[in-house]
This record gives C-alpha cells, sequence and structure tokens, in this order.
C-alpha cells in the first residue's frame, strides 16, 4: 500500500486529505466544506482519481455542501487490495455508503462520471435509503447497458476494450508502455482541444504509476465480467438527473433516455457536442446543472 503524497493537491483552499478505513481497506479521501452542511459525494471514473472532480469543490462548498471525494480502492492514494473479487460491484457501492457513514451521516447526495457512475447506479438501486439525490454522467442505468450491449453491434464494437481488459498481465503491459501513452490518448483524443493540460496529464500519470494500480484499476473490469453481481431492483426512487456528452467514444447516446425511463424522478441535459469528458469540458454548466439539481429546482432555473 501506498500512503506518498506525489500527485501534489492544487490549490483548493478549504480542501483537507486524510485516509478512512472502510471494509478493511483504506481509502484516501478530500473533504472540504463545513461537516454539518448537507454531504455530497463525488466519484471519479477510469482512468482518473478524485482529481477529476477539483473543480467542482468550491462551488459545492459556496453553495453550502460539504464534499467528499475518493480515490475508490484500487486508485492513486487509496489501497489496493489483491485480486479480482476485490473489486466486484457490491464491494465497490458499499465503500460509498462506509464513507457516508464515517462522516456521521446517514445519507448523502451522490454524484458519478463515468465507472463512478456504474457505483452510484449501484448504490441507489442496492441501498436506496442512503442516497438523497443522484448525479449521473455519462454512463447508463445498468439494465440499460446489459440489454444494449447484446442487442446493438454499435455498442458491442465500442466497449471492444472491456473484452481486451480480460486478458491476463497484457492490459498492464500495454499501459505502461511509453508513459501511459495510450491512458493519456484515450482521454486527449477525443476531448476538446485544450481539455487536459500537461500538467493534468502529469498527475494522472503519476497517480497511474503507484505501485499496484494499473492491475487494480484493470480489476475493475474483469471483475464485472466475472461476478455478475445485479442490483435487487432497477428502479430508480431517489430523484436522478442524467448529463450526457452526445458524441462519448464509448458509450451509444440513446442509452441516456433510456436510462431515465428507469428513473421515478428523472432529468436528461444532453451535451450535444461535448464528448465523454463532458465534467471537464463544460465545467460551469455542469456544476450550474448539478446544483439545481441538488436544490431541487428545475435544470437552469
Amino acid at each position: 500500500m501506498s500512503l506518498s503524497t506525489n500527485a501534489p493537491l492544487p490549490p483548493i483552499p478549504s480542501a483537507e486529505r486524510d485516509h478512512r478505513l472502510v471494509d478493511g481497506v483504506r481509502l484516501h479521501v478530500v473533504t472540504a466544506g463545513d461537516p454539518e452542511d448537507p454531504l455530497v459525494v463525488f466519484l471519479h471514473g477510469f482512468p482518473e482519481f478524485w482529481y477529476e472532480w477539483r473543480g467542482y469543490v468550491e462551488r459545492f462548498v459556496d453553495a453550502g455542501y460539504r464534499v467528499l471525494i475518493p480515490d475508490q480502492r484500487g486508485y492513486n492514494l487509496s489501497e489496493k487490495p489483491h485480486g479480482i473479487a476485490a473489486y466486484r460491484l457490491p464491494r465497490l457501492s458499499s465503500d460509498v455508503a462506509g464513507l457516508i457513514a464515517s462522516e456521521g451521516k446517514d445519507t448523502a447526495h451522490v454524484i458519478g462520471h463515468d465507472w463512478g457512475a456504474v457505483v452510484a447506479w449501484d448504490l441507489v438501486l442496492r441501498r436506496p435509503a442512503v442516497v438523497d439525490r443522484l448525479g449521473i454522467v455519462n454512463v447508463p442505468h445498468p439494465s440499460v447497458f446489459g440489454q444494449t450491449l447484446r442487442t446493438n453491434p454499435r455498442q458491442l464494437l465500442k466497449s471492444w476494450y472491456i473484452y481486451y481488459f480480460q486478458i491476463p498481465r497484457l492490459p498492464e503491459w500495454g499501459s505502461r508502455r511509453a508513459d501511459f501513452a495510450l491512458w493519456r490518448r484515450a482521454m486527449v483524443g477525443p476531448a476538446k482541444p485544450g481539455t487536459f493540460t500537461d500538467t493534468d496529464l502529469e498527475r494522472y500519470r503519476r497517480a497511474w504509476s503507484e505501485p499496484g494500480a494499473p492491475t487494480a484499476m484493470i480489476n475493475w473490469y474483469r471483475a464485472m465480467v466475472r461476478h455478475r453481481d445485479g442490483p435487487p431492483r432497477d428502479r430508480v426512487q431517489a430523484p436522478t438527473l442524467v448529463v450526457w456528452g452526445e458524441r462519448d467514444q464509448a458509450l451509444v447516446p440513446e442509452m441516456a433516455p433510456m436510462s431515465i425511463d428507469y428513473c421515478e424522478d428523472g432529468t436528461l441535459a444532453r451535451f450535444p457536442s461535448a464528448t465523454h469528458w463532458v465534467i471537464h469540458e463544460h465545467p460551469d454548466r455542469v456544476s450550474e446543472l448539478l446544483l439545481d439539481h441538488l436544490a431541487g429546482r428545475s435544470p437552469g432555473g
């Protein structure tokens, strides 16, 4: 386990960092804001880490929220348990429930992007009482993804990397080549020019270079395929906002409205020219939408 701090904290005046023990795993977390304020948990995706949400911290603290952002298990400065089973989806969403409890809270607003959104969907479906309001960015409801993967050849083709990640050792070797050039291209290539700076990419590279990180991160995908841990329900009761960049390189856009159909109180915000990295490309608008949603206002209201 690495507890180094070689991915420098950018200047977020109110932010603090520590480690929390959850389900026997030490998770690195960034927190900000008054502990008495309503809690918002932000969940990063692959191949990012807590730093993905850095630009959202002060906006939400200024709006009256307590913010908690973990490095999810296997990422950056969090512990990297051995074995694929350690990354099964119920374990991942249980981590979030444990982090909410570590703040002395029974519930929280939960916002996730990419794999963070997968975990957020699972949490709200597996433990609905824990989630006040749900924010999802560019990941479909699990039932929608499964159905689309089975019936839509375009989505099957876009998901090629999931099957590549099932191969032992080769994906780790490929990821490390040329200082993680493949992962850097996966982020920079599709994104709006200038979305990721050289400083950003260096911080990501350092996080990926943490001992055991590539295998742990890839094991999330291996566990998803080897362990079919569907939640006990498919209807989402919590008010839900789905934000979707329609030029996502990995996911077909028609899954966004299909996901809203599984929500009792769901809203879809489309970004026709944005990619999978919409939270980086349009941080002002995405923040506005999420803050309106958490406050119970209509988007842009």
